[in-house]
């Protein structure tokens, strides 16, 4: 089946085909230079951006994979969770494409297509555990079959992509704050201030290994007020805040993937290309017998490849979506 997948949940305005869960193409237009001098996204200027982008990246996406609309044979398209109206825009172009060209259309969750986007690349086999850890998510799945996921922990404030976000604006590195703070974090040393890491008890919520970095966040700005680092005083401040937010991901996972017996761990999210979370989730799934599962670079931040395999496969066991679909801002998994 040819499926063309379209998202828009958040800043990036995706397009892709795939043929039988098989990329064929994968487009995403970037507005990181639309948001930059405000230091994080600014939801209308987000929407408007959507407006300008959604029909060329529709039309690169089919030209890279050597097709037509009339080869098209299903329409995936992010329906949430997101910025509504970042959403809406590419939601009423799937819906006008699937309406007028009499094709079946489904609404995917954003956070299914994170859970699976691995399986671009490889086969993973169910059950696994995932840490989908971004901008606007940081939450532990436990996923035992496509459809199936159970949530073992979620952020009770900032999501981790967030934090990178807001500490790269408190030392002026500017948008985005994820890949800023990783190169510059390369040249610091994270063992040169223990900022604190948040460890939460069970009991506030149903979940067990929930986290938190709003503390962490307020401690790096009461230091860099107090120290106005700059140079490699700097990079180490991006350092130990990176080593301090590695910390607190993996000993959740960790103690999560022991409690319920995981063999496998995905992590996949925009936060899920940090080299350090990299590096030390293989050195630990090498220590503790997990295999270990990340997406290619160009599947961890927001990208319409991923659903379009989700919805692929609702496609294929025969499932629509009506069109009266709307967008759902925080649509749960």
């Amino acid at each position: 089946m040819i499926v063309l997948g379209i998202e828009s949940s958040c800043d990036d305005t995706a397009a892709a085909v795939l043929a039988d869960g098989v990329v064929r193409s994968s487009i995403v237009a970037s507005q990181d230079d639309v948001h930059h001098k405000y230091g994080g996204i600014v939801p209308e200027l987000a929407s408007r951006s959507h407006i300008r982008a959604i029909i060329p990246v529709i039309e690169r996406a089919l030209a890279q994979a050597g097709i037509t609309l009339d080869d098209v044979e299903g329409i995936a398209v992010t329906a949430g969770p997101g910025l509504v109206g970042s959403l809406l825009v590419g939601l009423s172009a799937a819906k006008a494409i699937a309406f007028a060209r009499a094709l079946p259309l489904v609404g995917v969750n954003h956070l299914e297509g994170h859970l699976l986007s691995p399986q671009l690349d490889e086969h993973v086999a169910f059950p696994y555990l995932v840490l989908l850890v971004s901008g606007g998510h940081t939450s532990l799945y436990w996923a035992e079959g496509q459809g199936c996921y159970r949530c073992l922990g979620m952020t009770r404030d900032d999501a981790a992509g967030e934090a990178f976000d807001k500490v790269a604006k408190i030392l002026g590195l500017g948008y985005p704050g994820g890949r800023v703070i990783d190169e510059l974090a390369r040249r610091g040393d994270r063992a040169a201030i223990r900022f604190p890491r948040a460890r939460l008890k069970p009991g506030r919520s149903a979940r067990d290994y929930d986290f938190s970095f709003s503390g962490l966040k307020t401690a790096v700005w009461q230091h860099v007020r107090d120290h106005a680092p700059a140079g490699a005083a700097a990079a180490d401040v991006a350092a130990s805040f990176q080593e301090a937010v590695v910390d607190m991901l993996l000993d959740a996972t960790l103690a999560a993937a022991h409690t319920v017996g995981a063999q496998r761990l995905v992590i996949a999210g925009g936060v899920a290309a940090n080299s350090r979370l990299r590096q030390r989730a293989c050195d630990a799934g090498a220590e503790f017998g997990l295999a270990v599962h990340l997406p290619a670079f160009r599947y961890c931040t927001d990208n319409a490849a991923m659903i379009a395999y989700a919805g692929g496969l609702r496609l294929a066991r025969g499932e629509r979506d009506p069109f009266s679909l709307n967008a759902a801002a925080d649509l749960e998994l």
